[in-house]
């Protein structure tokens, strides 16, 4: 998997999202839209590898979680999400609404406020995580 498929697969798992979430699957529809976020981290983690640079361990063992913030820093844009925040409340609430996602919601029921909220969250085009992602990637 390179930076290319990563950020192809936030795309399709938004667009698949948006899919469940028009067909009431609010669940599965939460569920999808998090990893939107989590691939947009890691092509911004993978556009900081160098080409033929031997990766580092540690930071390589520590790219293959599911915590948003802990990713963030990892793709080196804390500063920019710090910037970010600050800049725009509405971002700064579709950011904290993002962060609550946990890769074991796929376990939840999660109703239709939280999947609509979620999705827009990440897709809203002047105040949305997609947004600030693609800025990165």
């Amino acid at each position: 998997m390179n930076r290319n498929d990563l950020k192809l697969l936030a795309l399709t798992r938004l667009r698949e999202a948006k899919v469940l979430l028009a067909h009431g699957e609010y669940s599965g529809a939460y569920y999808l839209a998090g990893y939107v976020v989590e691939c947009g981290l890691k092509a911004c983690i993978a556009k900081r590898t160098r080409r033929h640079d031997f990766p580092d361990k540690k930071r390589a063992e520590k790219s293959w979680t599911h915590l948003l913030n802990d990713l963030v820093g990892l793709a080196e844009l804390t500063d920019s999400l710090k910037t970010e925040i600050q800049a725009d409340a509405i971002f700064s609430r579709n950011w904290a609404n993002v962060v609550r996602w946990k890769e074991d919601s796929r376990y939840a029921l999660n109703g239709e406020p939280e999947a609509i909220d979620l999705v827009k969250a990440i897709s809203d085009r002047r105040h949305g995580v997609l947004r600030w992602l693609r800025q990165h990637w």
